[in-house]
């Protein structure tokens, strides 16, 4: 589902951004595949300095078909940035690509917060925000994350992943899976 960045997955990947559909929403924009090869190898470098990590996401057969960040590592945080390709739009791989990458932040790299910040305009990112149960709106509750967001006015809904928060949801989840295998044992 998820693998380190590698130069040899830049054509598929490059040709799913440009998709008017997602280019939109992509954070480092390549205008060319050329400019889309030198970002990838200056973000394996970044990620090589502990400023950023990066994943690319694949379907069951090992095809790239996304990618998955965490920017702006500092203290235990960082803004998470996902892209899709259209063809893999709503079948999914989105929530898929999350829990594997939030279970490798928190519980490998110990990363602590995780935020996102999605363009009000952007429906589907926001739709696919509040699906999350481990997700909470912090516009309000992080006022200085958010102003920080927005200082060029009110661009971004801010949202946050606390580890603990996503914890306790795999426990809860673990043990509602428990709970229906045993009602099946037992029927």
């Amino acid at each position: 589902m998820l693998r380190k960045r590698e130069l040899s997955d830049c054509h598929v990947l490059y040709d799913l951004m440009i998709d008017p559909a997602v280019f939109p929403f992509v954070r480092h924009k390549a205008y060319s595949y050329d400019e889309f090869l030198f970002l990838t190898k200056q973000t394996i470098e970044a990620e090589e300095r502990g400023e950023l990590i990066s994943r690319t996401i694949t379907d069951e057969w090992g095809n790239p078909i996304g990618t998955i960040n965490l920017f702006d590592v500092q203290a235990g945080t960082g803004f998470l940035g996902t892209w899709i390709g259209k063809p893999y739009f709503g079948k999914g791989y989105n929530q898929l690509a999350k829990d594997a990458f939030f279970s490798e932040l928190f519980f490998e790299l110990d990363i602590q917060t995780v935020f996102m910040r999605i363009r009000k305009e952007n429906i589907r990112s926001l739709k696919a925000a509040q699906k999350l149960p481990y997700n909470t709106l912090a516009n309000e509750i992080r006022p200085d994350v958010y102003e920080y967001i927005n200082s060029n006015g009110p661009i971004y809904d801010l949202f946050q992943i606390e580890k603990d928060q996503y914890h306790l949801y795999n426990i809860r989840e673990h043990n509602t899976q428990a709970n229906d295998e045993n009602h099946l044992k037992e029927a």
